[in-house]
């Protein structure tokens, strides 16, 4: 993914609805509810609770997208790897991650490169440092993870 990394449970629930297919009313439609309830609840408006995770996880998997698990691994210090299927592992695959996995480095040490041209890191280079570094780290560990799962030993 290459979103910057959202900082409030808030944007997440915002950049969710914005990619699901037919907008608000779609999303309100598939967790079945009225469109000012779901607005109310999706934008936290008039004191109402917000979508729980659930309503959030659901909506995510219509989208394809993983903005909550790596909002909540974000608040702890950690990074979201998603586990791909059995099914979809081969070595044409392990080879897609491979090269999905190096061209994040790439990205890392060129964001790098351009902001040490100076000298120095500027804080805003370094949060965009760190984002790409935790994306490059996410890849990487997908890519580890797929090569262990396509060649355990099932004895």
């Amino acid at each position: 993914m290459t979103s910057t990394l959202l900082k409030a449970r808030r944007d997440v629930v915002k950049t969710i609805v914005r990619s699901f297919p037919g907008g608000r009313q779609s999303a309100a439609a598939h967790l079945g509810l009225e469109l000012k309830k779901f607005d109310n609840q999706a934008y936290e408006n008039n004191g109402c609770r917000s979508l729980s995770d659930d309503q959030v996880r659901k909506l995510e998997a219509i989208t394809a997208t993983y903005h909550l698990p790596q909002f909540i691994a974000s608040m702890y210090g950690g990074i979201f790897v998603p586990m791909k299927s059995p099914e979809e592992l081969d070595n044409t695959e392990l080879y897609n991650l491979s090269i999905k996995a190096a061209a994040k480095r790439g990205r890392v040490d060129q964001i790098i490169a351009k902001a040490l041209e100076d000298g120095v890191i500027q804080p805003v280079e370094e949060v965009e440092i760190m984002e790409e570094h935790e994306r490059h780290l996410s890849a990487r560990h997908e890519e580890i993870l797929a090569v262990v799962q396509l060649h355990r030993d099932h004895h």
